[in-house]
């Protein structure tokens, strides 16, 4: 029960619940790269458990379980605390803030003041049905919840995904709230292409849509190493390489740049794999 590879994944759940707490410390950020630890931890517990052999049903179940928490859960709390900043920027255009001293308390007034409005109806910029709007951060972990349970019975996605893998969506999810942390000292200064796609209505749409991505039947290749496929291998080498290296040029950029080189790939590797058939 208690080998290499099911520790590994309880770290991953470890980092899903420490990415919890920090969106209630008002830390997003932290909540962030919780959420990146728990994905280096998902992909070395399946990484050890083929070179060691100790691939097993309860180790199947043990990673749907932590990614449930990790790639589902938590980013939908980063979602919904984004989107009740998206509500009103005007304080965060205008105010000339300090990363240390604003961030984290204008995060936390602003989730009390969406609980005082909708738990305890007092008055104020969360009045009226706006105030559920935040709540479509749900989805999130509703249809990862499908999606990781389709994923351990369906036996044509044992080589390959078909429809978007749970820690990809969650990755691209963690993009806004990253952005929105790096560049807050300087948020009145950003474009007002920004300013729209942070506002909480874009924010919904794009959570309904990557959401409804995860059982979407796309076909999508897997980064799994196949001794028997040592072409793929290469081209999965080469989709690891370039997007570790766009990560220190690019930095915050490189998720939504390695989202589309990811697609690209897939994409080839689906046609390729066609003819091959064919």
């Amino acid at each position: 029960m208690f080998n290499i590879a099911n520790l590994l994944t309880g770290m991953n759940l470890i980092c899903g619940m420490l990415s919890i707490l920090f969106c209630f410390s008002g830390q997003l950020d932290l909540a962030v790269y919780a959420i990146f630890a728990g994905a280096l931890f998902d992909f070395s517990d399946g990484f050890v458990a083929r070179k060691l052999n100790l691939m097993s049903p309860m180790g199947k179940q043990l990673d749907s379980l932590s990614d449930l928490v990790t790639f589902g859960v938590a980013p939908g709390l980063l979602m919904f605390f984004m989107l009740i900043l998206g509500v009103d920027q005007e304080g965060l255009i205008t105010h000339n803030s300090n990363r240390d001293t604003f961030f984290d308390y204008y995060i936390l007034n602003e989730f009390f003041a969406w609980v005082n409005c909708s738990f305890y109806d007092i008055p104020n910029k969360f009045d009226a049905s706006i105030k559920f709007l935040p709540l479509v951060a749900f989805l999130i972990p509703f249809f990862a919840l499908f999606r990781l349970a389709k994923f351990n019975i369906d036996e044509n996605q044992s080589v390959n995904f078909i429809g978007f893998p749970t820690p990809l969506i969650a990755i691209l999810f963690c993009f806004f709230p990253l952005y929105f942390s790096l560049n807050l000292t300087t948020w009145q200064t950003q474009s007002s292409l920004i300013h729209f796609l942070f506002d909480i209505y874009s924010l919904s749409v794009i959570i309904i849509i990557l959401s409804s991505l995860m059982l979407l039947p796309i076909p999508l290749m897997s980064l799994k190493v196949q001794k028997s496929q040592q072409k793929e291998n290469q081209l999965k080498l080469g989709f690891i390489i370039i997007s570790a290296l766009s990560i220190p040029f690019l930095k915050v950029l490189s998720i939504p740049f390695i989202l589309t080189l990811y697609l690209i790939v897939s994409i080839y590797h689906s046609i390729k794999k066609t003819k091959d058939e064919i």
